[in-house]
This record gives structure tokens, C-alpha cells and sequence, in this order.
């Protein structure tokens, strides 16, 4: 990988800043087989003992990019279960996400690129986030502290082929959406993008709900009766939820993140999680707090019934830099899911059938 010996250097010289600061800390290890999270061919992502490998119901979208998601546990010991919230991890665990892109998204056979691995270890002082990405012979992956830019191509499930850039972020920008009351937290594995079966199920430990499943493997604790846990669906699925279930799960893992109380756009009086019931909150008829170009020139984040008139939907189908919306870890527009958006703008207002 380019620039190894500088990125060496950098990466020691970082951490012996940061340990006459505060208390010692252990620097990154520089390649992703030295934490020994897979067995075998590290490409292949077979979780080594005390690795789980899981999905979400509605995952954040990221280029179009598929992710492998996985969570290694120190010995005996065991998540915490919260209704709301990411679930509470111990000391020493580590969440694994793999990105990577399928040379045709049709036939997963034809095989796929690795681009990178992310990890988020949970230390005594906090959440500390890590960027490896995959060498070109897709043998490992080494560690990445300034983000990388690749292009990428395939083959998409509409049979046409496509080709765009993909970027991997720099330990700054990471701290840009993993932020809730500044500090740095995880965003995918609560309750409600658990309940549900594992996505992976050549690599699932069992058949069962995948909360049942680790509780009974005591991954998990105080695991209330799966009939009380709220179940976010899957937005693409129609089966899954309503249309407008499904369109607030979108907005709530790809936008909710920064537009909660306590996240960095707090100010904006947008607040897009689930669990918001202020219609206004949500943007209905609201004016924003800054209009500036990100408007479009449009009066209100959501018009019902008018998706055209509505920052929201002008802001979530732009490429514009300066205009788009999520601001980071996309920059292509998420086609179907602004669509899903869009039909339910103009649901708004109409007799629920």
C-alpha cells in the first residue's frame, strides 16, 4: 500500500502525542489480520471464535456499497439490551464492518471487491474508530488515517453497468456521524435493526431471530419478551411496513443520526428518528432554521403532498457537495430510496386507505 513507511510514522507519532496528553494509550495495530477476527483466507470473512456475524433490518446506504457486519466479544461477557437505543457494549468489544461491491449485484458468484474495513473498539476511555483498506491482491487490509479515494465499478441489479467514485473516510470524518452529545458512538446494532433474521444465512448460527439468538448464547442481557420489542422493517420491502413505516425507517438510519437531540445538527430543529412525533420537528411545514443555497430556493423542509416544493427531497436527490444530504459517506444519490421518500411526500395529506 502507498505511503506505508509515512503512514508508519504518522500513525506512532500520533499516538505518542496523544499519551503525553492523557493516559496511555495501545496504538492501532497496522494490518486487520494482526486482531485475528477471521479464520482462513481473511478475504473470505469467516468469524473466528467469539466473532458474530449480523445484519440490520435498514442499513445506512453508502454508495451503493454491501457491508458485512460482525461484533467480536471478549469472553464472558454480554451486550446490554436498551428499547431505544445502540445496545450498551462492553469494554473491549469491537464492532466489524466490511465494505465492498459485487461485480454483479445479479450473481454474487461472479465475486466481489473489498474497499474496507471499519472498526469501532469500545476501550476504557470511549469508542475509538479504525479504517483498514484492502490491498489490491485483497490479501489484507492496512490501516488508513488520511481516507482514500477509489473508483468503482459494477454491475447493478437493473442489469446496467455503473461506475463512480467511492471514499473512505479520514478518522475526522468518522467522528462526523458517530457523534451523539460529542462523543463518539456507534449507529447500527439497537433492538430495532436486530429483531429480525440474520441477512447471511449461509453464515447464521441458527434459523432463530437474531435478539433470541443471542440472548441465548448470553451475547446479550435483559432481553425483554420479543413480542414488546419494536421491529424497524426493511424500507425496500413492502411486506415489511407501510409506506410511510418504511420511509421514516430510511430517514431515521441514513438521516437521524445527525438530526436527533444531541447530534451535530441539532440546531437545524430537524429531527428525523422514529421516534419523533412533532410533525413539525419532523419538517412538515417548517421553515428551516438556515436557508442559504441548500434550500433550493424552497420555503419549507417538507410541502405535503408537494415532494418537489420540499428542501428535504430537493436535498437528499442532489450531488452537490454544498447541497446534499447525508453530507458525508455518500456521493451518488440512493435512487430507490429517494424515491421511497418522494412517494411518500406526496402520500402526505391524503385519506389513509
Amino acid at each position: 500500500m502507498k505511503h506505508y513507511s509515512v503512514l508508519l510514522l504518522l500513525v506512532t507519532g500520533w499516538f505518542l502525542f496523544v499519551s503525553m496528553k492523557r493516559e496511555p494509550v495501545a496504538a492501532p495495530k497496522l494490518r486487520l489480520s494482526e486482531y485475528g477476527f477471521f479464520t482462513g483466507n481473511l478475504r473470505d470473512q469467516v468469524p473466528a471464535k467469539g466473532v458474530t456475524p449480523y445484519s440490520l433490518n435498514t442499513p445506512l446506504f453508502s454508495d451503493y456499497a454491501e457491508k458485512s457486519r460482525f461484533v467480536y466479544l471478549p469472553e464472558g461477557t454480554s451486550a446490554e439490551f436498551d428499547p431505544a437505543e445502540v445496545f450498551r457494549f462492553p469494554e473491549g468489544a469491537v464492532l466489524i464492518k466490511t465494505f465492498y461491491f459485487p461485480k454483479d449485484f445479479r450473481n454474487p458468484s461472479k465475486g466481489k471487491r473489498l474497499i474496507e474495513t471499519r472498526l469501532l473498539l469500545h476501550e476504557k476511555s470511549g469508542w475509538k474508530a479504525l479504517t483498514y483498506v484492502w490491498d489490491e491482491a485483497q490479501n489484507d487490509a492496512l490501516l488508513e488515517v488520511a481516507g482514500e479515494t477509489f473508483e468503482v465499478s459494477y454491475t447493478y441489479t437493473d442489469g446496467k453497468k455503473y461506475r463512480h467514485q467511492f471514499q473512505v473516510p479520514n478518522l475526522n470524518q468518522c467522528k462526523g456521524c458517530h457523534n451523539l452529545n460529542e462523543t463518539l458512538q456507534p449507529l447500527g446494532p439497537s433492538a430495532r435493526q436486530l429483531n429480525g433474521y440474520y441477512a447471511g444465512w449461509e453464515r447464521s448460527p441458527s434459523g432463530k431471530n437474531q435478539l433470541s439468538d443471542w440472548q441465548e448464547r448470553q451475547l446479550l442481557i435483559n432481553l425483554p419478551d420479543l413480542a414488546t420489542v419494536e421491529k424497524a422493517p426493511v424500507w425496500s420491502d413492502e411486506a415489511s411496513g407501510t409506506l410511510p413505516e418504511r420511509a421514516r425507517a430510511w430517514l431515521d438510519v441514513n438521516c437521524a443520526h445527525c438530526h436527533r437531540p444531541g447530534g451535530p445538527a441539532n440546531s437545524s430543529g430537524l429531527h428525523l428518528g422514529v421516534h419523533n412525533k412533532d410533525t413539525t420537528l419532523l419538517g412538515i411545514n417548517k421553515t428551516p432554521v438556515a436557508a442559504g443555497r441548500g434550500s433550493g430556493g424552497r420555503k419549507f423542509d417538507i410541502v405535503m403532498g408537494k415532494p418537489d416544493e420540499s428542501i428535504l427531497q430537493y436535498r437528499i436527490e442532489s450531488g452537490d457537495p454544498g447541497v446534499m444530504m447525508p453530507e458525508l459517506g455518500r456521493s451518488v444519490m440512493h435512487r430507490e430510496g429517494a424515491a421511497t421518500i418522494r412517494a411518500w411526500i406526496q402520500s402526505l395529506g391524503r385519506p389513509a386507505r
